[in-house]
């Protein structure tokens, strides 16, 4: 389970990576808009400030203790967060399209799905992942295509493992490109 979906984050104590910091700072903007409809976001907001506050102060507080390879991670991590942030925008607009198309509405969806109308709005803003059977329901009832539901994302970690897994076999003949495992997401 991603640990940045909104059931989450109040279980975090510290944000461990340049990752960890631009998808909270990313959240903590996406909660203000949230915050104003529904106050239970209130405290999950204000967790992620003390988070991404303590974060600055232990990893950018000294200008002179900033490195190339720091700087390079957080433009990997920017990068990154930006093309998840684009893919769960695209995704939202195919679906509210395909329910207007079909005269529907979010809320109708959660009950086609099962969900209360505030559970459904945190999988539309790709707060909540989708389990993959609400994904394949949303794919039959709209067509829209399962590429354009699914995120192919791959962990960091994960990404790296597996290229140097890949490297060091000897009988491999897979070449991977820059798109493929490098920013991790295709």
């Amino acid at each position: 389970m991603d640990r940045f979906s909104i059931q989450n984050i109040q279980r975090l104590d510290s944000l461990e990576s340049e990752l960890d910091f631009e998808k909270a700072s990313s959240l903590f903007l996406k909660l203000r808009v949230l915050e104003k409809e529904d106050e239970s976001y209130k405290p999950i907001r204000k967790h992620l400030r003390n988070l991404i506050k303590d974060y600055e102060e232990k990893n950018w507080n000294d200008e002179n203790s900033i490195t190339d390879n720091q700087i390079k991670d957080s433009d990997l991590a920017e990068t990154l967060v930006q093309a998840e942030n684009d893919f769960y925008e695209k995704r939202k607009e195919r679906i509210k399209a395909k329910l207007k198309e079909a005269g529907l509405t979010q809320n109708d969806l959660a009950k086609i799905l099962g969900h209360r109308k505030s559970y459904m709005s945190e999988l539309i803003n790709g707060l909540r992942p989708f389990s993959k059977e609400d994904l394949i329901v949303i794919n039959r009832l709209f067509k829209i295509k399962l590429e354009d539901l699914i995120p192919t994302f791959i962990q960091q970690d994960r990404a790296s493992h597996i290229k140097r897994t890949l490297e060091s076999l000897s009988h491999n003949k897979i070449r991977l490109t820059k798109k493929d495992f490098d920013l991790q997401m295709v």
